[in-house]
């Protein structure tokens, strides 16, 4: 069986990936792996047959790279338009990143461990590939290499079980923003007691607010956007339900009817945005009531459900609820495209470009003081430069968002990928460091220092920030810049919170930990 698996490593990479996710939905108390049994697996077989890890590196990049890279895609224009307020979450992750230094001075001095192997300890208890290439340059052994692979599933494991353990709990968050995820709209009939233009309705001037039918005289229309709202008339306001509710009361009562059920000449019906040329425009710039005399209301985006505010930028894939006139029905199909074959096809030649920039930000080598030189890596070069292309969306006639399946699809493959390569060439490591009298203390400061950090991060974002629980677990799963973590997260709740925290601090711990190197082994 070893030979038949040494003579065909893609054999054994989904043999790993299959065994992994069997692991992975294996319930241990409240917790499961996910997609680190894949890991564990990996790290099992390899340290039975150490053979089987050969040529598995290019595997563990190129998973790595997709998997940072889509993440940064679909975060980057949240986290760019709210990276002020992120400045606060920055500085608790420095804290953390500086304690957790300390501890592994301090401790590794007192456990008697080598310093190359601590620094080892370090990058691999907050998985940190990059701040590991950095570490195995300055100090020339392999010390480093092994305390990272020892410290790496370590620091896994710690990270899934803080925030299968925190993601869920009722927080206060009151300095976070709400979740839109497993938020829904409402749709109400308003009978409207005084004249008044839709401009003096603040709901709807503020885009809180969406209206789509109106009926005057016994006859339903779409609304003009803009025109004046007579006594007697019955409109629909969408949005969410406390808003709605306070249209109901500013411009009269409800209505005993719902006047969306009447598709006698107006028809409610929900397309796909398939047409290339709109992706990465917003609402406004499509001109529906203008062009076609239909009104958007809202917009399903993977499991989100958003307001059609005039400023929202569509990405492939969006499904638009729209109220149009029968008689335009046809060419609003048209133009929107309306296609899902289309949207689940990959853009080959962005998402080529966006890997290639990324991999080649990450081989860009500067300089540091001490003879030591730093890189971003194929971990935060492709997630640097996925988020910056996240936020411009577009360049030209090259779209960069992906279509969210896609995006789903290929950011979860790359992460098996990523682990199970991972497992396989740093089994016989781990083996190595198990078998010998230093294990217990390796494993020590490997877990001090993994939850000590994480605990920090948590608390601070508990009490100090007062941030939700879901964006602090994608805090942690950052700061670790650990993919396996953040699927751990992903899976028990779903919060866009967790994605935008975990874009935000990635990049920048990672940086911080490479920064902290050369202070450990010098002190």
């Amino acid at each position: 069986m070893i030979d038949a698996l040494a003579n065909s490593p893609l054999l054994t990479l989904f043999l790993v990936v299959a065994t992994g996710a069997v692991l992975g939905a294996i319930p241990f108390g409240r917790m499961r792996f996910g997609a680190a049994g894949a890991l564990f697996t990996g790290l099992a077989l390899s340290a039975i047959a150490p053979q089987l890890g050969d040529g598995m590196q290019i595997v563990q990049t190129l998973g790595l790279a997709l998997f940072v890279y889509t993440v940064g895609i679909s975060a980057g224009a949240t986290f760019f338009a709210t990276l002020n307020k992120q400045l606060p979450l920055l500085g608790a992750a420095t804290v953390a990143t500086v304690i957790a230094a300390l501890a592994t001075i301090l401790l590794g001095h007192a456990l008697g461990i080598e310093r190359d192997l601590g620094l080892g300890l370090f990058t691999g208890a907050l998985t940190a590939a990059p701040a590991l290439d950095a570490a195995s340059r300055l100090t020339g052994t392999t010390g480093p290499s092994v305390g990272y692979s020892f410290g790496y599933p370590i620091g896994v494991i710690v990270g899934i079980v803080l925030v299968s353990m925190v993601v869920n709990r009722a927080w206060p968050g009151r300095g976070d923003t709400p979740a839109l995820a497993g938020t829904s709209l409402a749709s109400t009939t308003v009978l409207v007691h005084r004249t008044v233009n839709l401009r003096d309705v603040p709901q709807w001037y503020q885009q809180r607010v969406r209206f789509s039918y109106l009926r005057r005289d016994g006859t339903v229309r779409v609304i003009v956007p803009g025109e004046d709202l007579l006594a007697g008339d019955e409109v629909v306001a969408v949005g969410m339900p406390e808003v709605v509710e306070e249209v109901v009361a500013e411009l009269g009562e409800r209505s005993t009817r719902h006047v969306a059920h009447d598709r006698s000449l107006v028809e409610f019906t929900r397309m796909t945005v398939s047409n290339p040329d709109l992706a990465s425009r917003s609402i406004a710039e499509l001109n529906l009531p203008v062009r076609f005399g239909a009104v958007v209301t809202r917009v399903r985006r993977g499991d989100l459900e958003l307001l059609a505010r005039d400023d929202l930028i569509l990405e492939p894939g969006d499904r638009i609820a729209v109220v149009v006139d029968r008689a335009e029905l046809d060419a609003v199909h048209r133009f929107l495209g309306d296609s899902d074959r289309q949207v689940s096809e990959l853009d080959v030649l962005s998402l080529g470009l966006g890997l290639m920039l990324g991999v080649g930000l990450g081989m860009v080598t500067v300089p540091m003081p001490g003879g030591s030189a730093f890189s971003l890596g194929p971990a935060a070069g492709p997630l640097i430069v996925g988020m910056a292309l996240g936020a411009l969306r577009r360049t030209g006639p090259i779209v960069w968002s992906l279509p969210g399946g896609a995006n789903t699809t290929v950011r979860q493959m790359g992460l098996l990928l990523f682990l199970a390569a991972l497992g396989l060439t740093a089994g016989p490591e781990v083996a190595a460091v198990l078998a010998s009298p230093m294990a217990w203390r390796a494993a020590l400061l490997s877990v001090v220092v993994s939850a000590l950090s994480c605990v920090v991060l948590l608390l601070a974002a508990r009490w100090v920030l007062d941030i939700s629980a879901a964006r602090s677990a994608g805090a942690v799963a950052g700061f670790l810049g650990q993919p396996a973590v953040l699927d751990a997260a992903n899976s028990r709740k779903a919060d866009e919170r967790i994605e935008t925290a975990y874009a935000t601090l990635f990049a920048f711990a990672m940086v911080v930990k490479i920064l902290l190197v050369p202070v450990i082994w010098n002190v």
